[in-house]
């Protein structure tokens, strides 16, 4: 049989659990038995796939799990004890090294019972077909300007900028016609999620100048990955703008590696995660469970679309995006499966 957790697991505010190699209950601490709201001596004897609300999807990981003791992330999990309420979390599954098992639950990201981005296609689409007609008109007139600028300005530095304002514009443009003429994604290339950020950078500074800290925590061992990087910029630019339109004073652009998780039911080896992380105010806590539905926005100005559309290019990119906020810290965080044969 598995050992128990120590005794000082009971004073941790992480629901922990440990179970023997066939997945069935052996204990938990306190807060594993809050979180599902019930006693811990009625989960004790209990199998993962009675407390799993998603119909065996934990019973058929538990043969995946590397038997080294590293942790697969089980994101978005539904738990609930048999006649009570479900529960989200993202959870932890390891084997220890008597070949049972551990399980740790983080639940800093709630969800509710339903995916709220699959009300995005029809509903945004509408939303942007409208927007698309009216922003053709001021495109065409940036790029020609942009043009002539090009001709005039003196200095690498100078020219850098009015490069940007160009490629800027066509993005946008590109993003205009792909709205009002829907065509089949373009292939995906071998992107540098490095060179995405960069980019993001650039906007950031060009928009918020000096009022704004830009911390830069690559990690420069990640792999190139197929991907749209236009799209990708367009998503984690969204996610900057939100933090400084947020009153953030410090946004940080962090990237790592992360080994064995789950993106919805698909298992990865590995996976590009990159956070944006801000000190600004956060996300109301009214808004927690709806900021990724088109046309929801915590500002009287906003459209509600950055958050919806960021969404989507995860999406298209087997990924997910998610967050985590309080006042003063708020992090939105992109996963992005690498295939085996780029690593």
């Amino acid at each position: 049989m598995s050992e128990p957790l120590p005794p000082t697991a009971d004073q941790l505010s992480t629901p922990l659990a440990w179970a023997d190699a066939e997945g069935r209950l052996l204990g938990c601490n306190a807060a594993f038995a809050s979180w599902l709201g019930v006693s811990a001596r009625r989960l004790v004897g209990l199998g993962l796939g009675e407390l799993d609300a998603e119909g065996g999807r934990l019973t058929e990981l538990l043969p995946r799990l590397p038997a080294s003791g590293e942790a697969l992330r089980v994101r978005r999990a539904r738990l609930a004890h048999p006649g009570g309420s479900e529960r989200f979390a993202d959870l932890w599954l390891a084997r220890s090294d008597d070949g049972g098992l551990r399980l740790e639950a983080h639940l800093a990201e709630e969800f509710p019972g339903e995916d709220p981005a699959t009300a995005l296609p029809a509903a945004l689409s509408a939303a942007l077909k409208g927007l698309a007609h009216e922003i053709r008109n001021p495109l065409a007139g940036m790029k020609g300007a942009a043009q002539l600028l090009a001709r005039r300005v003196e200095g690498d530095e100078t020219r850098e900028l009015v490069d940007l304002i160009g490629s800027e514009v066509d993005r946008l443009a590109a993003l205009v016609d792909r709205l009002l003429n829907p065509a089949p994604p373009r292939a995906f290339a071998p992107t540098n999620i490095h060179a995405v950020l960069e980019r993001v950078r650039q906007l950031a500074e060009v928009e918020a100048g000096w009022a704004i800290k830009l911390v830069r925590d690559f990690d420069p061992s990640l792999p190139e990955f197929p991907g749209d990087g236009d799209r990708l910029a367009q998503a984690l630019w969204n996610l900057v703008r939100n933090a400084l339109e947020s009153g953030a004073t410090t946004v940080q652009l962090r990237t790592r590696a992360e080994h064995h998780l789950l993106i919805g039911d698909s298992a990865h080896r590995l996976a590009v995660r990159v956070e944006i992380a801000d000190d600004g105010r956060g996300v109301p806590e009214d808004l927690a469970e709806r900021i990724f539905l088109p046309l929801v926005s915590g500002r009287a100005e906003g459209s509600g679309l950055g958050l919806p559309l960021a969404q989507q290019v995860a999406r298209e990119h087997r990924g997910s995006l998610s967050y985590r906020s309080r006042p003063g810290h708020t992090v939105f965080t992109l996963l992005i499966p690498v295939p085996d044969d780029a690593m």
